[in-house]
């Protein structure tokens, strides 16, 4: 099985970029494995972003999340991995994704990521 790659994502040129205002992308059907036992982890991801120059297109995202569905990985690697590839295709101004994912053995995580990184 191959790692996702990013080259799936498609960007748009950003109507507003003299505005900032957030983009909120709900994505309920997000699918990856478990590397421990090869088990589906299901969550949703939601995606907010003030973008600058560039936009995401929302079926190459569709695309690019499902390469996720065979791609064993802990919910952290997951999470920041998506964060990384979107930043990189869109150079947002900011961007925060938080996954949910559905519990498994009575316990639920929740993954949040942001850029920039904040200092703690």
């Amino acid at each position: 099985m191959n790692a996702p790659t990013r080259d799936t994502l498609e960007t748009f040129d950003n109507p507003y970029p003299d505005r900032d205002y957030t983009i909120d992308t709900v994505c309920p059907e997000f699918t990856s494995l478990c590397p421990k036992t090869g088990q589906p982890d299901f969550g949703t991801l939601t995606i907010s972003y003030v973008p600058d120059k560039r936009c995401f297109e929302l079926k190459s995202l569709k695309m690019y999340l499902q390469q996720y569905r065979n791609h064993g990985a802990f919910y952290e690697e997951v999470t920041n991995t998506i964060l990384d590839d979107l930043v990189a295709v869109t150079q947002p101004r900011r961007m925060t994704i938080v996954a949910d994912f559905t519990p498994r053995g009575g316990i639920r995580t929740s993954v949040t990521a942001s850029y920039p990184p904040t200092s703690g």
